[in-house]
């Protein structure tokens, strides 16, 4: 199936993704929203990964140990993101970036 696809095409969505993902990580105030674009981001990157593997080296699986270890740091950064965003909730009932500096005092 992917023999079919030019890496060109595939190129230019992960690099939409990549830099959807960015502007909203820029421009949100939302700590979930930035969580949101920082995902998107990987996402694109695990995406390049793979089809590179399947390009550059069709009968090797690199690209996909390398997709699983991004995979396995995502979920462990959402984990911890989360954890955080609840603990802000619980203190300062937000989780507006705007707000988390009540937390220094």
């Amino acid at each position: 199936m992917m023999e079919h696809v030019p890496i060109s095409h595939v190129l230019i969505v992960t690099s939409a993704m990549f830099f959807i993902g960015a502007y909203g990580f820029l421009t949100r105030r939302n700590l979930v929203t930035m969580l949101i674009g920082v995902e998107l981001m990987l996402n694109a990157v695990n995406i390049n990964f793979v089809i590179f593997d399947r390009y550059l080296f069709p009968n090797q699986i690199e690209g996909h140990f390398f997709a699983l270890f991004i995979i396995a740091i995502a979920a462990a950064e959402a984990a911890v993101a989360i954890a955080i965003f609840i603990n802000l909730y619980r203190n300062i009932r937000s989780i507006n970036v705007e707000e988390v500096d009540k937390m220094k005092y």
